[in-house]
């Protein structure tokens, strides 16, 4: 979030115009004087950690801002800040703020906990939560979801529970973007295609020997950077 995108999500967020000329402590007291006049009381900042950057003198302005947008005595703002591990670090190197701030870790999808897949906690979590998108977005997945699918979307998104919400968002989206209540492999292989950088039609949902074909680790370096 450099300052000129400071900028742009303030005048997003607000619906007010933004100058360039203005610095980002002005920009925040704009933030801070609007939520105000609007009622907002939150912000989530999703991929915070792009914020920051090692040995970064912006880091600390960065952390000070934060932490003054939740210590403001007349309107304090609640903030959800999102990131990998990395983000931790550097919310946590400055003391008053970390106190402000509960962690919650997510941990990898881990399937094979039971040899029974209908016994496998991640693997009834993980059912559960594809048919509660598919609900929202009153699509029917009824045909596709079986074990083989959900091992293959745990593969696919590296383990990752928002990856794997982010793959469904788009399947689905493009679900309804065309027409369709009923899910297809096919979909998720085009949404998966939109979010990775690998050549098309060529993913863990149709590749028959995928985890001798595909790395996990690569997969998860290709998508965090597509």
């Amino acid at each position: 979030m450099s300052a000129p995108d400071i900028r742009h999500w303030e005048c997003f967020v607000t619906g007010y115009s933004a100058s360039s000329r203005r610095t980002q402590s002005e920009i925040w007291r704009l933030v801070r004087h609007h939520s105000r006049e609007l009622g907002v009381i939150g912000f989530y900042y999703d991929e915070c950690q792009h914020v920051f950057t090692s040995g970064a003198k912006s880091n600390r302005i960065f952390l000070d801002s934060f932490k003054s947008l939740m210590k403001e005595p007349e309107w304090p703002l609640i903030l959800v800040l999102s990131g990998v591990p990395a983000l931790g670090t550097y919310v946590h190197s400055e003391e008053q703020l970390s106190h402000l701030l509960t962690q919650v870790h997510f941990d990898e999808i881990s399937l094979g906990k039971s040899a029974d897949p209908a016994k496998d906690p991640d693997m009834i979590e993980l059912n559960k939560l594809v048919y509660a998108y598919a609900e929202l977005a009153e699509v029917d997945v009824e045909a596709v979801v079986d074990v083989d699918f959900l091992e293959r979307l745990d593969f696919a998104c590296c383990s990752r529970w928002g990856l794997v919400i982010e793959l469904m968002i788009r399947a689905f989206a493009l679900c309804r973007m065309r027409g369709k209540d009923v899910a297809t492999l096919k979909m998720f292989t085009k949404a998966y295609d939109r979010g990775s950088r690998l050549p098309k039609g060529l993913s863990p949902f149709t590749a028959p020997d995928y985890r001798d074909i595909f790395d996990r680790a690569m997969l998860l370096e290709i998508i965090n950077k597509t």
